[in-house]
């Protein structure tokens, strides 16, 4: 059971939201970086006056035992941790709140509820560890339905066994990164898998939304971990074989990764793991330009070095994000072994920046961490980022801040960049009177690279969402139109599904309309996610 309360409307632990003397502090920040006056912080909401519906239904008394109805509980559930959610949440607006909560101990548990809700026409919604920031968690699912349960995985959350020899473990969908990585610890092994919800999102959200960890390079996706999976559906339980590669017709994990909680709900999976690191080596390399971080990055990503980060910031990112360079980009370069020092991989990349003009004064780092230095709390503070727990702050501050991003070929990056960036900073200037846009590449691979950007303007009281809808329409038009994808890690859910739906084939999408209609007959699983609920 958690001993700290986590904010009814802002990201994280409640006790972890900056005072006002912080608050004050980050607007005159955020004022100078948009070249205007200090910001003035706005009055905090409170729980009591939150806008909070009454419930439509009722659990029934068979599962009364595992159900909630508490009016915080139902508000905690509401909404994921986006942009749009927070200000939602900061005005005191709860009107998608699931009408109860339903906690399962078992998979008998979660069939029982799914029965119930097939039976009597109610929405399920799986919930992780509600960070989704495309609406994934929401009860927004349309007429036709007498109610939504909001079906939280947070008591199958046990590590239940570790294959040594196989390096893999047995792991239920409702297991937190933290809690994964100190079960896993005394074997010596890692999943490796550190997104930027690390903290609070769960291996069953991970699975669904096909979500993207820290790392850069070799296996950025929780779908290169993933051996077997378990998933209770409404036409009952699909389960896939341990194995480590199969030619043998399309594979059934890939059925389940990005389902997004359409087709039923992850119990459990095997998932493949690795040694811990022993040795790292890191560095941070400057560039007189963008492009010639852009080469490098490229250069690196095609070497076979497999750099454990690549991650290229331009100098207002940089800034934003606390690191202070003599250029106009900087790449943050990491490697990682548990096997072997990295002396001559660090050498060889730098050889490779410096080609492209890169430069790093202070030199690299090699180090070698073994014992206290190689826990899982070491490697935990290492990949976890205090930037959602910003924006939640600039939200405060009524501030528009949110990121988007992508991934295209090389060939297109140029092109995509330019119109990216035409579109984002025209729609700053109308909507907003002005704004800033800073990027980096998170990750790389040797066919492209995944941008990611970041938009910061000052929101008129009352209009923010409007403000950002537009932002985020012209953002992800251009994205589109310039051959990248509406998602790079951060799931379609229901914020994107109008633009995916222009990206993804037709025959594909009745296809996995067939899919839903098998596994969900009665199409309560989280309507409203990748389709339409069936009418």
């Amino acid at each position: 059971m958690e001993t700290k309360e986590r904010s009814f409307w802002a990201w994280g632990w409640a006790d972890r939201f900056p005072d006002e003397a912080a608050r004050s502090a980050l607007a005159a920040q955020v004022g100078m970086l948009l070249g205007g006056a200090p910001l003035e912080p706005l009055p905090l909401p409170s729980i009591e006056s939150a806008r909070l519906p009454a419930p439509r239904v009722a659990p029934p008394a068979d599962l009364a035992a595992i159900a909630s109805t508490d009016p915080r509980d139902r508000m905690l559930h509401t909404y994921g941790r986006g942009y749009r959610d927070l200000v939602r949440g900061f005005r005191g607006d709860y009107s998608p709140a699931p009408d109860w909560v339903a906690r399962p101990a078992s998979e008998d548990d979660v069939a029982r509820v799914l029965a119930h809700g097939a039976a009597e026409r109610i929405a399920v919604i799986p919930y992780g560890g509600g960070t989704s920031v495309v609406g994934g968690v929401e009860g927004a699912v349309g007429e036709g339905y007498r109610g939504v349960v909001s079906l939280d995985l947070g008591r199958l959350d046990r590590v239940l066994e570790v294959d040594n020899r196989s390096r893999a473990a047995r792991i239920e969908g409702g297991a937190r990164g933290p809690a994964i990585e100190e079960a896993l610890a005394p074997h010596g092994l890692t999943l490796r898998h550190f997104p930027q919800s690390f903290e609070f999102s769960t291996l069953g959200g991970w699975i669904a939304t096909r979500a993207g960890g820290h790392f850069a390079t070799l296996y950025t996706h929780i779908d290169d971990l993933v051996e077997a999976v378990r998933m209770v559906t409404p036409a009952g339980v699909l389960a896939t074989r341990r194995l480590p590669a199969s030619g043998a017709g399309p594979s059934p994990e890939r059925l389940v990764l990005g389902s997004e909680g359409i087709l039923g709900v992850i119990t459990e999976a095997w998932v493949r793991l690795q040694a811990r690191p022993v040795w790292r080596a890191s560095a941070s390399v400057v560039f007189p330009s963008f492009s010639s971080g852009v080469r490098a990055a490229q250069a690196l990503s095609q070497s076979g070095l497999h750099p454990s980060n690549c991650r290229l910031l331009d100098k207002l990112d940089a800034m934003i994000g606390g690191v202070f360079i003599d250029g106009d980009a900087v790449l943050l370069l990491a490697f990682e072994s548990a096997d072997h020092p990295l002396g001559a991989w660090m050498d060889r990349a730098l050889a490779i920046c410096a080609a492209e003009g890169g430069a790093c004064p202070e030199g690299p780092v090699l180090r070698e961490e073994r014992g206290e230095g190689a826990k899982a709390q070491a490697t935990y503070k290492q990949s976890f980022f205090r930037a959602p727990y910003l924006q939640s702050a600039l939200v405060s501050l009524g501030v528009i801040a949110d990121t988007f991003e992508t991934a295209c070929t090389w060939d297109r990056f140029e092109v995509l960049d330019a119109a990216v960036r035409e579109a984002v900073l025209g729609a700053l200037g109308r909507v907003a009177g002005g704004g800033v846009l800073a990027r980096r590449f998170t990750h790389v691979y040797p066919d492209g690279p995944a941008p990611y950007y970041t938009f910061v303007a000052v929101g008129r009281r009352g209009d923010e969402i409007e403000q950002w809808s537009a932002v985020k329409d012209a953002a992800s038009r251009a994205l589109l139109e310039a051959g990248g994808t509406i998602t790079h890690h951060h799931a379609v859910g229901r914020l994107h599904r109008p633009y995916w739906q222009s990206e993804r084939a037709e025959p594909f999408a009745e296809a996995l309309r067939a899919v839903k209609d098998a596994l969900d007959p009665a199409g309560i699983m989280n309507p409203g996610v990748l389709l339409d609920p069936r009418r």
